[in-house]
């Protein structure tokens, strides 16, 4: 039986699409309800402002996203870790850091994900995506990531 090979050229990168898995040029195949599957697909960050554990409207957008993929991929369960810019004490950003972490547990749990599906954690500024006293810097550091646990 011959399979069905797709081939998308965008932006010099190509990807191609072959029984239900996913291949990005240079790596292997992505598998279906993996963590690069959520990355690749859907997205695992979401933005906070300064000082804030408010959802934005991007941010709703990607956890609406996430939802949909968690409700396709039913036996995923994930940790949501809450991440702060380096400004403020440790002992601040790391409760930042755990409410932007419920904040988004909290919103995924009242669109019926199953609370034993999900875990969080706290890093508060310990590990930053972007080192650097920087509004580009801080922006990117003011996060919450869910991560595929199984």
């Amino acid at each position: 039986m011959l399979k069905k090979l797709f081939i998308i050229i965008f932006s010099g990168l190509i990807l191609t699409s072959c029984a239900g898995q996913k291949n990005v040029t240079g790596g292997g195949s992505i598998a279906a309800g993996s963590q690069e599957d959520l990355i690749v697909n859907v997205g695992d960050r979401v933005f906070f402002e300064y000082d804030s554990f408010e959802i934005t409207v991007d941010g709703q957008s990607t956890l609406d996203a996430q939802i949909a993929w968690l409700n396709q991929y039913s036996e995923v369960d994930i940790t949501i870790e809450g991440h702060a810019d380096e400004r403020g004490t440790r002992e601040y950003n790391l409760a930042l850091g755990a409410k932007r972490a419920n904040t988004v547990y909290n919103y995924l749990m009242d669109a019926g994900i199953a609370n034993t599906r999900m875990n969080t954690v706290s890093f508060g500024k310990e590990r930053p995506e972007v080192v650097g006293s920087t509004d580009s810097a801080w922006s990117q550091n003011r996060r919450s990531v869910t991560t595929v646990t199984k």
